[in-house]
């Protein structure tokens, strides 16, 4: 099955992603299309041998899977370029936050299988969080086939539409949230005394090896917090100043902004 992106503004992450199916060989390059209005970010693809042009309707009469990387507010325009081309073979799946299957449906020719696809900035790492939603036409035939794609990029889920503004909050905007804790771990160590270089390296390591003990002992947070803190110790006086601080109430407010900003995109 032939690949097509249609990038306008491009998505960095989107195109790393690609570029990790080309050199794990998930997906042969001559497979990959790519049509974006300038040559700026098309280089590196050429060198791995796909195709690539500035015209939308080539690379969909050309393919039958095609990825919508475009801002939010270029959607309408993209695919009421692409629409007379698209059929009832084409899989349109598209990564803009915020613009709804119902929209994505109603900017393309009925009965047109449209998925909606969250990816986050670790999926250049192949360490992603992916979540993925299906229009009224798209089914468990669809879901498989994207699972199946985008598997080698990290942890990819399906779900019902809501919960894609909500993995915006917490998964798409968590990663910055992460790297502010990130820093401010690392400038408290600084505060007492560390080199900041050696307080950055361990303050990711630290991240690093907590995300894969929660991600592979199959316990809760409270669980492996619990094991950390000794009654009296070290770790209990720090969660304590963090709770004193609003740590928890912040960090919930944050996922909440981003999710409802997503949502205000939606309706924009």
């Amino acid at each position: 099955m032939k690949i097509t992106v249609i990038i306008k503004l491009v998505s960095v992450l989107f195109t790393d992603m690609l570029y990790c199916f080309c050199v794990i060989g998930k997906v042969p390059p001559s497979n990959i299309i790519i049509s974006a209005p300038s040559m700026n970010n098309l280089p590196r693809f050429q060198e791995r041998g796909v195709s690539v042009t500035h015209s939308n309707d080539e690379v969909v009469d050309r393919s039958r899977l095609v990825f919508l990387a475009v801002k939010p507010h270029l959607v309408p325009k993209v695919l009421n370029g692409i629409s007379g081309n698209v059929t009832q073979e084409h899989i349109i799946v598209s990564m803009a936050a915020g613009i709804t299957l119902e929209t994505l449906e109603e900017l393309l020719p009925a009965g047109t299988r449209v998925i909606r696809i969250m990816p986050n900035l670790p999926c250049m790492l192949l360490e992603g969080a992916l979540l993925l939603t299906c229009g009224s036409c798209a089914g468990q035939e669809e879901e498989t086939l994207l699972k199946a794609l985008l598997g080698p990029c990290g942890l990819v889920e399906a779900g019902p539409e809501p919960w894609i503004d909500a993995h915006v909050g917490l998964s798409g905007s968590g990663v910055a949230f992460v790297y502010v804790f990130a820093e401010a771990l690392a400038d408290g160590a600084v505060k007492m005394g560390m080199p900041s270089a050696l307080a950055r390296r361990i303050a990711a390591q630290t991240i690093l090896g907590a995300g894969v003990l929660l991600r592979d002992s199959g316990k809760f947070p409270a669980e492996l917090k619990a094991e950390v803190c000794t009654p009296g110790g070290t770790t209990i006086h720090g969660i304590h100043a963090l709770e004193k601080g609003g740590f928890r109430a912040a960090t919930m407010g944050a996922v909440e902004a981003a999710t409802e900003r997503a949502r205000e995109l939606g309706k924009k």
